[in-house]
């Protein structure tokens, strides 16, 4: 690697996503807040929901934020400099490796994926009002997992960004990350699927889930949750694995 040229990328896609702060910070957190307030404010508000239901539901919206901020910002940049700009073909002629082009891009979005993860919890504080409960006694599993699932994102969207064509960019998010997301336990515990034996089986091939329950079971402990130790297991795999296919689907677009 040649870690001034590697620097030099790092910096510039930095750069942009400061440029364009405001619009990106507006883009990561209006799904995720439009979710706190109908259901974290409005419906806990008026009874139809438990007020313990806040707790339950920030830690899945903290994973749909990091989820969405690293897939966007390293798939929808990708298929941009692959098929609309060419702007990659300029990075393909720097003095560095084409999968350290890769490793620079999954940087760059886990980065961002952090920035939206953490602006969300006091934001959704803010908005959900009284009766949230969260604990933050357990810091290094928190930056731990933070960084996991922020590797998982930006890793997924390598992989999506070099698999998709431009045309195709609707149905990445119809049929790919919406049923990630409505099936990951965002909005739910994965212990609520016990009346769903099959479906609960199911489900655990899905990434986004361990992101939720992780993020659940170290910010909310009092509430159901899987256990630490299988979810840290399984965002490691899934990570490796995202991020093998990732550095191989970019390197044969590259190359072709």
């Amino acid at each position: 690697m040649n870690a001034q040229t590697f620097g030099a990328l790092l910096w510039r896609d930095l750069h942009v996503a400061r440029r364009n702060f405001a619009p990106v910070l507006i883009q990561n957190l209006l799904q995720p807040m439009l979710l706190v307030f109908v259901f974290g404010r409005l419906m806990t508000g008026s009874g139809l929901m438990p007020v313990a239901y806040k707790s339950m539901l920030l830690p899945g919206v903290i994973a749909l934020s990091m989820l969405f901020a690293g897939v966007q910002s390293v798939a929808m940049t990708l298929i941009s400099e692959f098929q609309f700009t060419r702007e990659i073909e300029d990075r393909l002629l720097a003095p560095i490796a084409i999968g350290w082009i890769a490793v620079e891009k999954i940087t760059a979005g886990m980065l961002q994926a952090l920035v939206a993860g953490l602006v969300v919890i006091p934001t959704a504080w803010l908005v959900m009002g009284r009766g949230l409960m969260l604990s933050f006694a357990s810091p290094v599993a928190f930056a731990t997992l933070s960084i996991l699932v922020a590797l998982l994102s930006a890793a997924l969207g390598l992989v999506l960004g070099c698999s998709i064509s431009g045309q195709h960019i609707g149905l990445m998010f119809s049929l790919i990350l919406a049923p990630m997301l409505f099936f990951g336990c965002t909005y739910y515990p994965w212990s609520a699927l016990n009346a769903f034996p099959v479906l609960q089986k199911i489900v655990l091939v899905n990434p986004i889930v361990y992101a939720s329950e992780g993020f659940r079971a170290t910010l909310a402990p009092h509430l159901p949750h899987m256990g630490r130790v299988p979810v840290f297991i399984a965002l490691v795999v899934s990570d490796a694995a995202f991020v093998v296919a990732g550095l191989s689907r970019f390197r044969k677009k590259a190359l072709a």
